[in-house]
């Protein structure tokens, strides 16, 4: 577990774990967007389960990555070796936290709509437009936690 702590392979001095996490959360639009293209390609059943499968994976690497800054010391710890203010660097973290915590929500709203327009026979149907609608706030959500992170780890990491 310690060489989780190392430096990791992207070329910065962030820990193995952080480079992990952020490679996870730079490809998860992409992969998302695949997922999309299963709907639009009526291939309703796997899109519902992929979707699924990335929401959950995507809770156990925020799991990974808030067990690892835990394990690292903390959020003071992880900044010590960058040369941005600690000021700004908190309000990009901040506005990054509320990006990612409001897209949570829209996720689990989403996918928790779709649940329960399925049930009533309204998936595909009645209930399309308003589930594609939280679809691509979920999406646009998830491009915004992708790149306020990669603007989070920059300061962190690179500067």
């Amino acid at each position: 577990m310690d060489s989780l702590f190392e430096t990791g392979f992207l070329g910065t001095r962030a820990p193995l774990f952080m480079d992990i996490v952020s490679v996870i959360v730079l490809a998860l639009p992409f992969l998302i967007y695949g997922a999309i293209l299963l709907a639009k390609n009526k291939q309703y059943q796997a899109h519902e389960r992929v979707q699924i499968l990335l929401f959950v994976v995507s809770v156990i690497v925020v799991g990974f990555f808030e067990y690892g800054v835990r394990m690292e010391g903390g959020y003071k710890n992880l900044m010590e070796g960058s040369s941005v203010s600690h000021d700004y660097l908190l309000y990009v973290l901040i506005f990054h936290i509320i990006i990612s915590v409001t897209t949570l929500l829209v996720w689990i709203k989403t996918l928790y709509g779709a649940r329960g327009s399925k049930k009533l026979s309204a998936l595909p149907g009645s209930s399309s437009r308003a589930h594609k609608k939280d679809g691509q706030r979920t999406f646009v959500g998830i491009v915004l936690t992708m790149l306020t992170g990669a603007w989070v780890y920059a300061l962190l990491f690179v500067y």
